[in-house]
């Protein structure tokens, strides 16, 4: 694994150190820090994408590994709430998981390939010395073919589903549940894209996140949401919204209008999905 940041501007490396110094001072229990993703690969985007009279800007996100001993140290809600309010508003969104050392060998070991580009592009931000990752079983081109294939196929499946409740919701007008119904298809959808390119479901039900991280993949996908107008951008925000505030808040609404709209753009993530998922998919073997 790298340890190097060289090929990053001289402000991003400063960034980067500021954020590890954040995180190992927060969580007491993390023994590694690793960068993954298009800051590791050299790839990352800060740019903008126009599409007829429509501009989409995109800036990829600082994806962070962070390795603890213990499994309670990894799944310790509280700690995380704060380290993520005490990054808020760094010139780079920070995208951060966190796992045990015991579940990434056994992955390495088992040849999951999210943990296996991990250690083959990672760039080690810190390491307490204290454990070392197992050398990464590699999987046939076959092998990943068929996960992926699996994957997508319980998750695309399980997208249109919720997108058939949408419709019952909305015939009914049940706008409210329509629009939670909504969401869980735009949030299938976008785990099906997530563990075809990753083999790893993150545990988010941020859309906006999940949408930034599926466009890191594939550019068509920053088409699917385009926020430049307002009526656009609180379309967009009611529908992100609708996971917690539709189901649990009187004050939640949204109009039989912006349904409709949001409805066609979900069509459009549909099929970008099945097209896109198939040719990565299809570059496996």
């Amino acid at each position: 694994m790298k340890r190097k940041l060289s090929h990053l501007p001289k402000h991003k490396r400063a960034e980067l150190k500021l954020i590890t110094d954040t995180i190992v001072a927060s969580c007491p229990g993390a023994e590694m820090v690793i960068l993954f993703g298009s800051y590791a690969r050299g790839n990352w985007v800060e740019d903008t994408y126009k599409q007829g009279h429509i501009t989409y800007e995109y800036k990829s996100d600082y994806d962070i590994l962070v390795i603890t001993a213990a499994k309670r140290q990894a799944d310790d809600d509280g700690a995380q709430r704060k380290l993520n309010d005490k990054l808020k508003g760094a010139p780079t969104d920070v995208n951060i998981i966190y796992h045990p050392i015991n579940q990434v060998n056994t992955n390495l070991g088992a040849g999951w390939y999210f943990f296996s580009d991990i250690a083959k592009e990672g760039i080690v931000l810190y390491d307490s010395k204290k454990f070392k990752l197992i050398k990464a079983k590699k999987l046939s081109a076959k092998k990943r073919a068929q996960l992926a294939k699996t994957d997508f196929n319980m998750w695309f499946k399980s997208g249109k589903d919720f997108y058939d409740h949408f419709e019952f919701a909305f015939k009914k007008r049940s706008y409210k549940k329509a629009a939670f119904m909504l969401h869980q298809s735009v949030e299938s959808f976008y785990m099906a894209i997530m563990l075809v390119f990753t083999n790893y479901k993150p545990k988010t039900h941020d859309i906006e996140k999940l949408g930034r991280k599926a466009a890191s993949f594939d550019p068509r996908f920053l088409k699917v949401f385009p926020r430049a107008t307002k009526p656009e951008e609180k379309a967009f925000k009611l529908l992100k919204k609708a996971y917690i505030d539709a189901r649990y808040k009187e004050s939640y609404r949204i109009t039989k209008k912006q349904l409709e709209y949001l409805a066609e753009r979900v069509k459009v993530l549909q099929k970008l999905t099945k097209k896109i998922c198939g040719e990565k998919i299809n570059s496996f073997v």
